[in-house]
């Protein structure tokens, strides 16, 4: 009987062992993680872990919370916790069978910062059953963290530049014209002896006297005959007129000794003056009158169409036609500009003397970044209210590495001109070094026309982790950013096409070729473009040493 009761007793110890017994560590076989080696993502670190309770583990009246962390020599960061439960247990968290196991995703994300670039990913577990709370060891899970999004490459691009607006040779016209009584061709005293054609005249006597400043092209005159009265009326009228007028000229410029070409020519029906005019006016029924130019192109059923509108056709024969009987004179011609020399003697003997569009002008005409600086600043005291030459000083400022100068002169231009595409450019890309990327979104979304615009672009969607508009906006710049954008688009064609066309090759430039070389397992490439960024920059070796994109190549970059 004692026997019997022998065998019962000792499994029911058993039993009761299993169930008193801890959870104990789990094996770093039951987890995985997307990606395999953790890697910054606009600012951020973003992990999938999937993990597995295996069979008969999860005890019924437990609860198991993991907890993502990131550690590094010195620190660590806690990501999202999540909770897991036995059957027996009454919660929130994902319940997970006793005899089967169960499987679970966790998804965290941790905040970059630069010390994460050496770091490991492991898994915290705290567990409760009943009024017991213990820990099990921590279990590895991934390496972390490629940081190749945080390159500092934002050194290298280019800010925004405010051009002159410097023309030397600007064409000008003067106009003047002779009207005609209708039906006639005859030129008329009074229009002769106009203020318009004395103001002709005088323009076209100075034009040729001055030829240090002008140059007279020519003088065009154009006939024409209103709509009204038929094609063949008007035909005659209109090369009558021309004819008269052309005599005229000729005459008046013989008299002023004037050597000038004259081109002249007639519109027998000027339906587009009479469109043009009617468009402008404050007709009652113009839209009517538009409608049906544009249904008719024969101009006789034009004519009796517009007639038929009576309501309005005697105000167009006391208000529109009469200004299309006429001929115009115009004179085309040139206003010559300083040339280069004289720019640059007039700045070196007196800046007063130059406009604003020429004192910007005049600091594309040397590639002394002294003399620039000195010509911008020349004119922030001759103009200054006018936001470029700050704007310039900036841009200069950003280019030799001095950001807290270049914004404050970015600041002064914004003050200036506050809506001024360069200025938020440069504005936005002064945020993006500070790392303030809603500030610099908010910038460059009113940067629209600046000349690198774009490239401040490309580097906002770097920051955001949106690589291929990263790369789309860059288009064939080639700076260490727009590589940048492309590695981490994985075109490493592309990236290494663009870092050799970088005409200042610095030591990012080789550090990025390296990384191209890594990515592309060309052990010769990371050891060259590795060899040649040590040699421009000494802290190169040190910054390779803990990069996760040379795991595999630390032979090839001490």
């Amino acid at each position: 009987m004692i026997k019997k009761l022998y065998l019962p007793l000792v499994a029911l110890m058993v039993i009761a062992l299993s169930s008193c017994g801890k959870m104990g560590a789990l094996s770093p076989d039951y987890f995985t993680t997307n990606p395999q080696v953790l890697e910054a993502v606009g600012g951020k670190v973003p992990v999938t872990i999937n993990g597995r309770f295996p069979e008969a583990y999860m005890k019924k009246n437990a609860t198991v919370q993991v907890t993502p962390v990131l550690r590094w020599n010195g620190g660590e960061a806690k990501g999202q916790p999540a909770f897991f439960q036995g059957e027996k247990v009454e919660g929130n968290g994902q319940t997970i069978s006793y005899k089967m196991g169960g499987s679970y995703t966790m998804r965290t994300s941790f905040d970059y910062i630069p010390q994460m670039a050496n770091s490991e990913l492991y898994l915290d577990f705290l567990i409760k059953r009943g009024s017991k709370t213990y820990t099990i060891p921590s279990v590895k899970v991934a390496d972390g963290v490629i940081a190749t999004s945080e390159l500092p490459t934002l050194s290298s691009a280019n800010a925004s530049y405010a051009d002159d607006a410097y023309q030397r040779i600007i064409k000008q016209a003067e106009e003047a014209n002779i009207m005609f009584l209708i039906q006639q061709a005859n030129l008329r005293s009074n229009q002769l002896n106009s203020q318009d054609m004395k103001d002709f005249h005088k323009k076209v006597a100075e034009v040729n006297a001055d030829k240090k400043n002008y140059k007279l092209d020519n003088i065009e005159v154009s006939a024409y005959a209103s709509p009204d009265g038929g094609v063949k009326l008007n035909t005659g009228l209109a090369q009558n007129r021309e004819k008269n007028a052309e005599k005229y000229l000729n005459q008046q410029l013989k008299k002023a000794k004037i050597d000038a070409n004259v081109d002249a020519n007639y519109t027998a029906q000027d339906w587009e003056g009479f469109k043009e005019l009617v468009s402008k006016s404050n007709l009652q029924d113009k839209d009517l009158i538009l409608r049906v130019l544009s249904m008719y192109n024969d101009p006789q059923q034009r004519e009796n169409e517009i007639k038929n509108i009576s309501s309005v056709y005697k105000t167009l024969a006391d208000e529109i036609l009469p200004q299309l009987r006429r001929a115009r004179l115009t004179a085309n011609y040139e206003i010559i500009g300083r040339s280069d020399e004289e720019i640059n003697d007039a700045f070196n003997s007196d800046p007063k003397v130059l406009s604003v569009e020429e004192l910007l002008y005049a600091a594309t005409l040397t590639d002394d970044n002294a003399r620039k600086e000195a010509i911008f600043n020349k004119t922030t005291q001759l103009y200054p209210n006018d936001f470029r030459a700050y704007n310039n000083l900036g841009q200069m400022a950003y280019a030799a590495g001095d950001v807290d100068k270049a914004e404050n002169y970015f600041k002064k231009a914004a003050s200036l001109n506050a809506n001024a595409p360069e200025v938020n450019s440069n504005l936005g890309l002064v945020e993006l070094v500070k790392n303030n990327v809603p500030a610099a979104e908010s910038y460059l979304g009113k940067a629209n026309g600046a000349n690198a615009a774009a490239e401040a672009l490309g580097n906002l969607y770097i920051k955001q982790g949106q690589y291929q508009r990263a790369v789309n906006a860059f288009g064939d710049v080639a700076s260490n950013s727009a590589a940048q954008a492309q590695i981490l688009a994985k075109d490493y064609n592309k990236a290494k096409s663009t870092l050799e066309a970088i005409k200042n090759k610095d030591a990012m430039t080789d550090y990025l070729m390296a990384i191209v070389g890594a990515r592309t397992n060309n052990a010769s490439l990371v050891r060259s473009a590795m060899k040649s960024a040590i040699q421009k920059d000494a802290s190169m070796a040190a910054k390779a040493a803990v990069d996760r994109e040379f795991a595999k190549f630390q032979s090839e970059i001490r």
